[in-house]
């Protein structure tokens, strides 16, 4: 059985790294780090992957950091997932091409569903896709355009060989250091056989240790965000206690 990750979030907007709280834009927390040395920091403390979201890319429907990204792609000795108005098979090549590991489909899974078949068939086991939920019900465009669509049946739909990930997020608890939902991530995961990543809450080593034991049923990883910046968990023991 395949260890849990820790995944570490560095949200990029105007070059900076943020937080937003709910998603929010209006509720934004900038920190003063340069993303390069943040990303090299994460990678000395053990971390396999880094989760890389382009927030004005995701407004705009175009790479808004594209450079930045394929920099920390170079100079980081870590994975990187990438997301973030990534919308055209020109910006998936470009940036796996340029060392990223997997592209992270949001919004165009709702726009343009041929181009989302195009690339599972030239990218299998490339792409991930994000599921960022409000209330059980799916949101786009940056989280500010909220859908009808039931968040449990969007995964069954990508529930396929080619999918190499279902990154799971609750908005309500994004950047709101209130602990993860336990019952939404087993629901997900109870409904699929690829891997699935939690996202949104985490807070605390006690909050990962809740999420530990569904690692047996198919939790890859959880992404953690402000719980980092804050100084709330020291990411080389998260780490070391998620590969236990």
């Amino acid at each position: 059985m395949r260890k849990m990750l820790l995944i570490p979030a560095i949200d990029l907007r105007g070059g900076q790294i943020v937080r937003l709280y709910q998603g929010r834009f209006d509720q934004e927390k900038q920190y003063q780090l340069s993303p390069l040395e943040v990303a090299k920091s994460f990678a000395e403390a053990g971390v396999s992957i880094i989760h890389i979201v382009d927030l004005d890319g995701a407004r705009q429907g175009t790479p808004a950091h594209k450079d930045l990204i394929l920099e920390l792609a170079q100079k980081v000795p870590a994975k990187l997932e990438v997301g973030g108005g990534i919308r055209s098979m020109d910006s998936i090549r470009e940036y796996l091409d340029g060392g990223v590991s997997r592209i992270i489909f949001g919004t165009l899974v709702h726009r343009d569903q041929k181009l989302v078949e195009e690339a599972l068939k030239n990218f299998p086991k490339k792409i991930a896709i994000g599921i960022d939920a409000h209330k059980g019900r799916v949101a786009v465009s940056g989280w500010e355009e909220k859908t009808s669509i039931d968040a449990v049946e969007m995964a069954k739909k990508y529930n396929r060989w080619e999918v190499r990930a279902i990154i799971y997020t609750e908005i309500e608890r994004d950047g709101t250091l209130e602990g993860p939902s336990l019952s939404g991530v087993e629901e997900i995961l109870q409904n699929v056989e690829v891997p699935v990543i939690a996202s949104g809450g985490v807070s605390s080593m006690e909050d990962l240790k809740k999420l530990k034991p569904l690692e047996k049923e198919g939790l890859e990883g959880v992404i953690v965000g402000k719980a980092v910046y804050e100084n709330r968990i020291d990411l080389k023991a998260a780490v070391e206690f998620l590969a236990e």
